[in-house]
């Protein structure tokens, strides 16, 4: 093989491999290629997203509130059940003393 010969065929497998390396990078780009459509499809989904978080905060926050006024309610209603339960311990207390009075006025009769 001469040294002309020799040029010849490097510089046709390093003009193929350079057309295989284009051919590559034009696939990859072909494939992988973003247009804007999908753009404004993924900006549409990002703020739909936003809403969404921003819903579920405010549904959890009045949540938080409802469950802080009903155990407000709750202890309120406790309270008063353990008045309400004082008071007829001390009503039941005072009708046994008239009931005992009311038995010895009639005894002593």
């Amino acid at each position: 093989m001469s040294r002309s010969e020799f040029i010849i065929a490097t510089a046709v497998v390093l003009f193929a491999a350079f057309l295989v390396g284009w051919f590559a990078h034009w696939l990859v780009h072909r494939f992988t290629r973003v247009n804007q459509g999908d753009f404004g499809e993924l900006d549409k989904m990002a703020k739909e997203l936003h809403e969404a978080e921003e819903e579920r905060d405010q549904t959890v926050a009045a949540y938080g509130e409802k469950e802080a006024e009903l155990i407000t309610q709750l202890n309120q209603s406790q309270a008063e059940l353990g008045a309400a339960m004082e008071g007829l311990r001390a009503a039941r207390g005072e009708a046994e003393e008239l009931r005992e009075y009311i038995e010895r006025m009639n005894a002593v009769d």
